[in-house]
């Protein structure tokens, strides 16, 4: 049985050997200038670095260029879109359709993954931009398992599925939209604000804090659980999902191998030895949330059809 790829987003390019070791088959990697939410910053010597260590241990490396657009950066695509290429990256992952051009100016033969995050939610638009150029698809986090498996099954392009980490509820181009809610005089506060770092809004009424990730892309706040479905991969697995990723973002480079490892003994198991699986499941799945933050319940996200936030 066909084995989807493990992807994951490292902290650092230290953290790539020990991910690697742990049974990652990729990494996504960049600045945040270019891509969207990463787990953590790789500027261009960085990016050299990841991408030679990687392939060293026969891993793949996609870097990021999914953030959005404005006038003033569209003239620096094509010297970085060159400059990935040059570092041999394997894809170049993509949302505006300014990559995507200057990538048949620069780089034609350079691999392209479709993400936008939100607008991938049926197969006709995962098509679409595959005969654009794109080989692969990153379906929309909202999507339920019905609605993955389905659009699997008419897929002319690879599909990638989070299957673990956070997921981002609401993008801003502005900074510091927490203000909006102290303005508003809304329920909600904000921790740690003064520090610039572990920022939190906190719903008392439901008793949720959504972190609040800043880059130069603006203002990111966060869903208050992750998703883990280590125990429910059979579905995704048996429809031949492409790519399962690990998003990393605001966890430590320790927890990131940890949860891997874990995810790599899932995913084998799964393909190999159903049974063992079956047998074995929940105890992953427990292991994990033994390491998992006080604040971070876990949860299936919208596979089956809950509310994260």
């Amino acid at each position: 049985m066909k084995k989807p790829e493990l992807l994951v987003t490292p902290v650092n390019v230290k953290n790539i050997e020990s991910l690697c070791k742990a049974g990652a088959d990729a990494f996504i990697i960049g600045e945040q200038r270019y891509g969207l939410r990463l787990a953590g910053e790789f500027h261009r010597k960085d990016v050299l670095d990841a991408i030679d260590l990687a392939h060293q241990y026969g891993k793949k490396v996609y870097v990021a260029m999914n953030a959005i657009f404005h006038n003033d950066k569209v003239d620096e695509l094509a010297d970085y879109v060159k400059f990935v290429h040059n570092a041999k990256a394997d894809a170049i992952v993509f949302g505006d359709p300014a990559v995507l051009m200057t990538v048949r100016e620069v780089a034609p033969e350079m691999k392209l993954h479709w993400n936008t995050e939100t607008t991938a939610t049926n197969w006709y638009a995962c098509n679409y931009w595959g005969r654009k150029g794109a080989k692969r698809a990153v379906l929309a986090r909202e999507l339920s398992m019905e609605a993955v498996i389905e659009t699997k099954e008419h897929a002319e392009v690879e599909i990638e599925v989070q299957v673990h980490g956070m997921t981002c509820m609401f993008q801003s181009k502005r900074s510091l939209i927490g203000n909006y809610f102290e303005y508003r005089g809304k329920a909600m506060e904000i921790h740690n604000y003064k520090y610039g770092k572990n920022m939190f809004l906190h719903d008392k009424e439901r008793n949720n804090k959504y972190p609040i990730f800043e880059d130069e892309n603006g203002t990111h706040i966060m869903s208050p659980n992750d998703i883990c479905i280590i125990d429910e991969l059979e579905e995704l697995v048996d429809a031949g999902i492409d790519s399962f990723k690990i998003d990393g973002v605001l966890k430590t480079p320790e927890y990131i191998v940890e949860v891997t490892k874990k995810y790599r003994k899932a995913i084998d198991l799964c393909a190999e030895d159903r049974e063992q699986y079956e047998n074995v499941k929940d105890k992953l799945y427990a292991e994990i949330e033994e390491i998992q933050p006080p604040n971070r319940p876990l949860d299936t996200g919208f596979f089956f059809k809950e509310t994260v936030y």
